[in-house]
């Protein structure tokens, strides 16, 4: 969330309570319950867990879909591993730190890949991402790049929750050139996470118990082959223009063929005609012609 969404006077206000009273400014109809803490601590996570399993609108029942808008990679993995031990579906968003590229992604764990079937370098070599920020230096933060993120996570949102449209499973975004890649991954079989592999044993099952759908071979039409009006369909090209029209077939090797053949050029056979010189001038030919 950039941080031009907050208001002067929201200062010394955390982040979701800030962000709690500006939303509900917009929307008072609108149910919010905040949480205020850390999710990749052991004392948290549990009740983050619980919150996703029990906290949709009736209660008791879990969320219908879980958003991913934090802004390091262990938060990432923390809800990474809470979806894929629930088997919650949710989606991951972010902005890259130049802040002029970003995505979003739809991860169903089981059937696409999860965030740590294809993780960033940083997660991959188990680098802290602490150790890489310099000090006294701030990410930048692009309210325009944000807000083109925020706008295509949210329509994916729609599009997945009210069942229209295209679903995107990955779609980038670069500002540099305006461009918007697009890609669906499958789930990676040696994930690291065991309950991302778990999931994906269970798709299996699932896709396999579902009634395959029988393949109906339609014949070719015949047209005319027999009719009341004793129509005849005959060829317009008789064997031997056929024939005559191909050439000799090349020694081409097997299971190649030819589309057709080119006749082999016959010399035509005519007859040398002469014109006999009369002698006559240009003049007299042209007088006679006067005289016709």
């Amino acid at each position: 969330m950039n941080r031009l969404f907050f208001q002067p006077h929201q200062a010394g206000l955390s982040k979701v309570q800030a962000a709690e009273y500006t939303l509900r400014n917009i929307n008072p109809d609108v149910l919010f319950e905040v949480h205020n803490y850390n999710i990749t601590t052991v004392e948290n996570f549990q009740h983050f867990m619980d919150r996703i399993s029990n906290g949709g609108l009736e209660e008791g029942k879990p969320v219908d879909l879980v958003l991913s808008c934090v802004d390091n990679f262990e938060a990432r993995m923390t809800i990474n591993t809470a979806c894929n031990e629930l088997g919650q579906t949710w989606m991951e968003s972010g902005v890259s730190e130049n802040a002029v590229s970003g995505h979003i992604q739809l991860i169903i764990p089981g059937e696409s890949a999860c965030f740590a079937c294809a993780p960033p370098l940083v997660v991959a070599a188990n680098i802290d991402e602490k150790t890489l920020k310099r000090e006294g230096v701030c990410a930048a933060s692009l309210p325009t790049t944000m807000g083109v993120v925020a706008g295509i996570l949210v329509q994916n949102v729609l599009k997945f929750l009210l069942n229209f449209g295209t679903v995107s499973f990955y779609l980038g975004y670069n500002a540099m050139q305006d461009f918007f890649p697009t890609m669906s991954m499958k789930p990676n079989p040696q994930c690291d996470d065991r309950n991302c592999r778990k999931q994906q044993e269970e798709y299996k099952k699932k896709v396999a118990a579902l009634p395959k759908p029988e393949v109906v071979q339609e014949e070719e039409e015949i047209i005319h082959e027999d009719n009341e009006w004793g129509i005849e369909l005959v060829s317009e090209v008789s064997e031997e223009e056929l024939k005559n029209s191909s050439g000799p077939v090349p020694d081409l090797p097997e299971g190649i063929t030819v589309a057709y053949t080119i006749p082999e050029k016959q010399e035509d056979s005519v007859a040398e005609v002469t014109v006999e010189d009369s002698g006559e001038s240009l003049e007299d030919l042209m007088a006679k012609m006067k005289n016709m």
